[in-house]
């Protein structure tokens, strides 16, 4: 939100609700011939914490946050969030783990938000205030987000204790449109490669009496560009509110029905003997919905004073089928024989016979809550001082079932079930997670100079895992226990704002992350687990805790380019990690220890002309602080420790990087006005190599130790027809079809290079995720109703 002083006089002492209320007449066209027009230099202003509430100007907050507006999405009509966010903020990578362009790992700072189970989060993500990981695994689904919904987002960096649990490394805070700031409405179509076809809508209004509506629905269907890997997402959002000049309500309810397909990592080899959009085995299937309905109100006390709160209904259901490669099948066991995998068979003589397994889970997730917060914009002493206090409750249950059956490897390398299922990975679970929690936080002004805030949360979270196969906790194997969480983070930081063109700040701050009920279910090392195909016995892990260190400075030269710069380090204790417990990806969740990311984050941007260009470099250096070691049969520097003779364990040490973070990126973005109508766009994103998951200690020598760095080349156009409200726009991406890979593993492989499988013995394989080849898109928009 931008609000405004009027240029070449002393800005008047309006309160916040007037300063609302003045941008809303504005907005809505209002003119007093009493006051002539005057050009209006725009502020700045974020919100503090997740709710809506008072706002800050941006220059006093003691953090490189950074801000997207719906505007930039539209321009370059950027399929998902993460995708805008990838190409466009600094600090942010993506691994495409599973190679859906709705399921991408996103780091940053070094820290991840993921689709995926198993995958150490450190992002918390919000929607209009609610905190939308899910309770399963504190994953994030990023099919579930409708982008032509959003009106912004902020990500706020480093341990933010103000955004709740999980805000290791920062927090993405997204806000939904309205009809009164979004009327009208817009229809989109476009198509193009791979046999995607992507329809938008919305139409937002309001009325005289305040009340106010929007919606936005998407329609998205694709082939893919891999072998056998075609998506379909369904999206719908709704909003409707009224407000008056105290008093502002306002109902969302969002839904999805989704079904992707990620075919995940692929042998090396493949790519060279079978072409770049081969795959390993199939299907890998997830199929999520969800029904989200919120409820966000406020009310101006006096003109100094805002009551804000939310009220949220949760509803999440995911299935989702793996075809894999059997890793229990023995050539050298006594009972072996391919031909023994038929319909029927016993299943000890199945689990050691078959080449293939399905593997299929399904879990629902049912999450309510509440929070509330107030605000004081009211001065202390002669000075501006801004408090807010507030409280919250989340409670959430996930039902979790899985089950393996067992099959044949057909000539596709699909999966063709025989109707036996083994125990070994039958689950069924319930987990209960209760969280409550107060927060406050202060500004104080000092004078127009020093802004001193301090902020604090605690929170206080039970876990309550329930096996619904072993009952009894005193069974080593069963998932049953009870488990209490609970921190105070604090924060502080100063803002320095000697004139309105430049801002210092430094800042400490905490935040904590709970172990979630899958965590907790697969923690023993003595019972390890393939995720998401099986968990055993919980002994208790510890809370992850961040601490960051974070200063820098951000501003306008004279000449207006737009600079910031932020140097930070934020330290993990006891981080949770999954443990690798041999190379078929079977392992357990552990406290490793202390963690540590640190670097540098620069950016620029500005106009010249018909010219509009920004730029930012990110060095993030992520390495483990403490000395462990990990089950891993394929990394080359392994030593034995269990007197066989081979390898089968690799040491971490202090000072050795993490897996899955480039060192080095650097991020270009230009838009050229060739015409009053016509405008030509393109990014630019270069990316350092990075260490392959598997490949901890960073000893491992030979192939896939390292995935190598790239830089991808991305275009978009748009016309405007005059007077017409039509749109055409094009979009290409991979524009000289590079080939790299985003991440990658060290793993095993029961295929020859051509595809033939090799009857049940198994070779080292150095797995990636190869990225996206060149495609290009065209739409249309047509945008009607519009103030």
């Amino acid at each position: 939100m931008k609000l405004h002083a009027t240029a070449g006089r002393k800005a008047p002492n309006l309160r916040p609700r007037h300063l609302v209320l003045a941008v809303l007449a504005a907005c809505q066209g209002n003119v007093f011939a009493a006051e002539p027009l005057t050009r209006l230099e725009a502020v700045e202003v974020i919100g503090t914490t997740p709710l809506h509430g008072i706002e800050l100007p941006l220059e006093r907050v003691p953090a490189n946050v950074q801000l997207v507006r719906d505007k930039a999405l539209d321009d370059q009509h950027s399929l998902t969030i993460a995708d805008f966010m990838a190409d466009n903020l600094a600090g942010v990578n993506v691994n495409d783990t599973q190679n859906n362009p709705f399921q991408p790992n996103v780091n940053y700072r070094g820290f991840t938000a993921s689709p995926l189970l198993g995958t150490p989060q450190g992002l918390s993500v919000y929607q209009d205030g609610v905190r939308i990981n899910e309770p399963f695994g504190d994953v994030v689904s990023w099919d579930l987000i409708p982008v032509n919904a959003l009106a912004g987002m902020t990500m706020m960096p480093g341990s933010n204790p103000l955004f709740g649990l999980n805000t290791l490394g920062g927090a993405i805070s997204m806000q939904t449109k309205r009809g009164h700031t979004h009327r009208g409405g817009a229809v989109e179509l476009s198509g193009g490669a791979w046999g995607r076809y992507n329809a938008q809508v919305e139409y937002g209004g309001a009325s005289a009496n305040g009340v106010d509506y929007f919606l936005a629905g998407n329609y998205f269907d694709e082939d893919g560009w891999r072998d056998a890997s075609p998506s379909e997402v369904r999206q719908l959002f709704g909003q409707v509110g009224w407000r008056n000049d105290r008093t502002d309500l306002n109902l969302t309810l969002t839904l999805a029905d989704n079904d992707l397909i990620g075919n995940g990592l692929v042998q090396r080899e493949f790519l060279r003997t079978q072409g770049w959009d081969a795959i390993n085995t199939k299907p890998d299937q997830t199929r999520n919905r969800l029904a989200f309905l919120n409820f966000n109100a406020s009310h101006w006390i006096n003109d100094t004073t805002m009551l804000s709160g939310n009220a949220y209904y949760r509803d999440a259901h995911t299935r989702t089928l793996n075809g894999d490669g059997n890793d229990d099948i023995d050539p050298d066991d006594a009972g072996f024989d391919l031909d023994a995998c038929v319909p029927g068979a016993d299943e000890d003589d199945a689990e050691v016979s078959c080449s293939g397994a399905l593997n299929r889970s399904k879990s629902r997730r049912i999450g309510y809550g509440a929070s509330g917060q107030i605000n004081f914009n009211h001065d202390v002493m002669g000075h501006q001082n801004l408090l807010i206090v507030g409280l919250g409750y989340d409670r959430s249950r996930t039902d979790f079932e899985q089950a393996t059956e067992f099959g044949r490897l057909n000539a596709a390398r699909g999966i063709d079930g025989i109707g036996v299922f083994g125990d070994e990975g039958e689950v069924e679970l319930r987990g209960v997670n209760r969280t409550w929690s107060v927060f406050a936080t202060d500004t104080f002004s000092f004078n127009d100079v020093y802004h001193l805030t301090i902020s604090g949360r605690y929170n206080h979270t039970r876990v309550e895992n329930r096996d619904q196969l072993i009952p009894d906790p005193g069974n080593p194997e069963s998932l049953t226990g009870d488990h209490t969480f609970q921190r105070f983070n604090p924060a502080i930081g100063l803002a320095i704002t000697p004139n309105k063109n430049v801002s210092l700040y430094a800042s400490y701050n905490e935040g904590s992350r709970a172990p979630t009920a899958i965590e907790l279910g697969c923690a023993n090392p003595d019972q390890p687990c393939k995720l998401p195909n099986a968990m055993a016995g919980d002994p208790p892990l510890d809370m992850v805790v961040s601490r960051t260190l974070e200063a820098g400075v951000r501003g306008k030269t004279g000449n207006g380019v737009a600079y910031n710069a932020s140097l930070y380090r934020t330290q993990n204790t006891d981080d949770i990690q999954f443990i690798a417990a041999n190379s078929t990806g079977a392992g357990y969740f552990s406290n490793v220890g202390r963690t540590r990311r640190e670097g540098v984050d620069l950016g620029l941007s500005g106009e010249m002309g018909a010219f509009r260009w920004a730029a930012s470099y990110s060095y993030i250096k992520a390495t483990y602080q403490s000395n462990f070691s990990i089950a891993n049969e394929v990394n080359s520097s392994a030593v034995d420790t269990d007197g066989d003779g081979e390898g089968d364990t690799i040491r971490v040490r202090k000072g050795d990087t993490l897996p899955g973070i480039p060192r080095h990126q650097l991020k270009l973005r230009g838009e050229w006005q060739a015409l009053p109508n016509w405008t030509l766009g393109a990014n630019i994103v270069a990316f350092s190599s990075q260490y392959s998951h598997g490949n901890e200690n960073n000893d491992h020598q030979g192939a896939g130790a390292k995935v190598s760095g790239y830089t991808v080349v991305n275009l978009d156009t748009r016309y405007t027809i005059p007077n017409s409200g039509w749109q055409l726009f094009a979009k290409v991406t991979n524009l000289f079809d590079r080939k790299y890979q985003t991440g990658g593993m060290l793993g095993e492989t029961f295929f020859e290079a051509n595809g033939s499988y090799m009857g049940g013995d198994d070779a080292f394989s150095a797995l990636v995720a190869p990225g996206a080849p060149r495609a290009a898109w065209v739409g249309v928009r047509y945008a009607f109703d519009r103030p």
